[in-house]
């Protein structure tokens, strides 16, 4: 499927590229937060949503999340058939999603053109497919939620627009995840992040799997890999870094003003400080990290002379003497013959008095 490549769509496509070529790019889902924040302050949902993507900007976040759907187009009202639901509460599930069902199409483009505005990717996660074709009209990337990795007509509906996936992967097997990707390569050329996630809200430490997003780097070497974080935040961010080490190079987490907030999903929401603390230890990976190809340092080559060996005289070597393997050990600095070297002195003739201790040089012997 062929692009078009009117201006406005140009700027879209050159944010797509800086989207994956940047590692890590780190996204904000801010989408319920907007809300609460909303009703705790009394201001407007738009007004606290541009104040949160204002605080995400400000800390260093690339991206910010929302979720687009509405409610009566992807809970049914059977839902009251849900295990979990109380028997006197048959409508319980669908009003807990309706609950935040409060955007409609204008607020987002109003959203992703403030995005645009300041420098910030704007996404929202489509749950439904009238969402999925009015995303299109201004977003660059669409995300794909673990909820609807087996929907099949979804996926495809979302491959057609034939812009960049990220698919979340939380409960899947990897033959889902591989006939999730043959699905949208059946019908699109995109570029595909393979999100890791675990399907729990707030995932406990001892559920993160973290060693999973290195067998999806294994299984999928073509792609790359990111993490979708719901573990509460620990102070040092050690999940969030550690996925980034593991090879997971966008990584979505919510994100909040503060944490305080009564919200559905404040305990597992990361906020500025956190996300500070985890572009620290970026740095600091990327600082220790140095070279991937193995070879000697600048800086290691003073000590590298201090502390090798070289072939030293074991005792008083005599002039016409025959160098025996007897007549020589291995000191340092290693600023003579190497050890490595040592079969080439074996057997040759000294040409001068070699003193006990004394570096062996090839100018003090002949054949």
């Amino acid at each position: 499927m062929k692009r078009n490549t009117g201006s406005s769509n140009l700027k879209k496509i050159l944010i797509i590229m800086l989207v994956f070529n940047k590692k890590p790019f780190l996204i904000a889902d801010i989408s319920i937060n907007v809300f609460e924040f909303a009703d705790r302050e009394k201001i407007s949902y738009i007004d606290s949503a541009k104040f949160l993507i204002d605080e995400a900007k400000s800390c260093g976040i690339d991206a910010v999340m929302f979720q687009s759907y509405t409610a009566e187009n992807i809970v049914s009202r059977d839902a009251s058939a849900f295990e979990n639901l109380p028997v006197d509460s048959p409508n319980a599930y669908f009003d807990s999603i309706k609950k935040y069902d409060k955007f409609g199409v204008g607020d987002y483009k109003t959203l992703a053109g403030y995005c645009d505005d300041i420098g910030m990717v704007f996404l929202s996660t489509p749950h439904d497919m009238e969402a999925v074709d009015y995303l299109d009209e201004f977003i660059s990337i669409f995300q794909i939620s673990s909820s609807d990795l087996t929907n099949i007509p979804f996926i495809k509906h979302v491959a057609s627009k034939n812009k960049p996936i990220l698919l979340s992967t939380g409960g899947a097997t990897l033959l889902e995840i591989k006939n999730a990707i043959k699905t949208i390569e059946d019908v699109s050329t995109c570029d595909i992040v393979i999100m890791h996630s675990i399907l729990s809200f707030p995932t406990e430490y001892d559920d993160a799997n973290l060693l999973m997003i290195k067998d999806l780097v294994q299984n999928f070497p073509d792609y790359e890999i990111g993490y979708s974080d719901h573990t509460r935040p620990d102070r040092n961010m050690m999940v969030l870094t550690t996925a980034f080490n593991y090879g997971a190079t966008v990584l979505e987490k919510h994100f909040t003003f503060d944490k305080d907030l009564d919200g559905l999903d404040s305990s597992y929401a990361m906020d500025a400080d956190d996300v500070i603390a985890f572009k620290r230890n970026v740095l600091f990976l990327s600082k220790i990290s140095g070279r991937k190809n193995k070879q000697p340092l600048i800086c290691e080559s003073l000590t590298i002379r201090e502390t090798r060996k070289s072939v030293v005289a074991k005792n008083d070597i005599a002039k016409g003497d025959a160098i025996d393997e007897s007549d020589i050990t291995f000191k340092r600095p290693g600023t003579g013959i190497s050890p490595s070297r040592a079969e080439e002195i074996i057997g040759k003739t000294a040409v001068m008095n070699i003193s006990k201790d004394s570096l062996i040089t090839f100018e003090m012997l002949k054949n």
